[in-house]
């Protein structure tokens, strides 16, 4: 059986996918599009919740966005690095689903996580189009592009997708990971994404967005290259 996957995206930890651009793979995958997660890592330094916590709880949000698959490398939460190993278990994901389009975390963000891993799975999805870059018993596979889920600081995207009809969706499967939002009842520490206003807050983006295409919810992405369309009259 086929691992192809029609769209993958890379997150450093569990949750950034949900909150970033969780309508959007909501929205593939309604139409029928195969969608994956790969989590750099398992989010193990953060201030609440556990580790084990977390990958049962993606479990959960996997099955309500209808994720095709989803894996977690393992990386060191907070210390991984562009290096070469980490480059090489990116490169063996993207060649062991052949996606058409790579989804990848912010270009800058507040958690520095976030940046190092744009430029890592962006570097790696070049060499993984390379087929001197061996991996075992795998082809060179190069995506047909690569955008940048916009998270916490504000970034003017380059592009708008409209999440309108699948935006509750996306708070569901947000709120799968009941470790990490707001919980009155929760003695842990609080963190800035912990407080019932983080919810307004993700409202409030997706009305930004979603305003100057005309629609009410919007995720925005940037790419590093021009978006190049066969048709004018698909643009909103």
């Amino acid at each position: 059986m086929s691992n192809k996957l029609d769209v993958l995206a890379f997150a450093a930890h569990p949750d950034d996918v949900e909150i970033s651009c969780g309508g959007t793979v909501a929205g593939l995958t309604a139409q029928g599009k195969k969608v994956g997660i790969i989590d750099l890592t398992r989010g193990e330094l953060g201030s609440r919740g556990s580790a084990d916590l977390r990958d049962k709880e993606a479990a959960v949000s996997s099955k309500v966005l209808g994720l095709a698959a989803r894996e977690n490398l393992g990386l060191a939460d907070g210390f991984f690095e562009n290096n070469e190993a980490n480059q090489r278990a990116i490169i063996q994901m993207v060649r062991k689903y052949q996606p058409e389009i790579v989804l990848a975390n912010s270009i800058r963000d507040r958690h520095p996580d976030h940046g190092k891993a744009a430029k890592l799975v962006s570097d790696a999805v070049f060499l993984s189009g390379l087929r001197k870059v061996e991996t075992e018993g795998q082809q060179a596979w190069r995506p047909k592009a690569l955008y940048h889920y916009i998270q916490d600081y504000y970034i003017e995207p380059d592009f708008v997708v409209d999440v309108s009809k699948h935006f509750d969706l996306k708070m569901e499967s947000i709120r799968a990971y009941a470790s990490q939002f707001y919980d009155p009842n929760s003695q842990e520490p609080a963190t800035p994404i912990s407080g019932e206003e983080f919810f307004d807050f993700l409202k409030s983006r997706a009305m930004q967005f979603g305003r100057p295409i005309g629609a009410l919810y919007g995720e925005g992405f940037t790419s590093s290259r021009y978006i190049g369309v066969k048709d004018l009259t698909t643009l909103l």
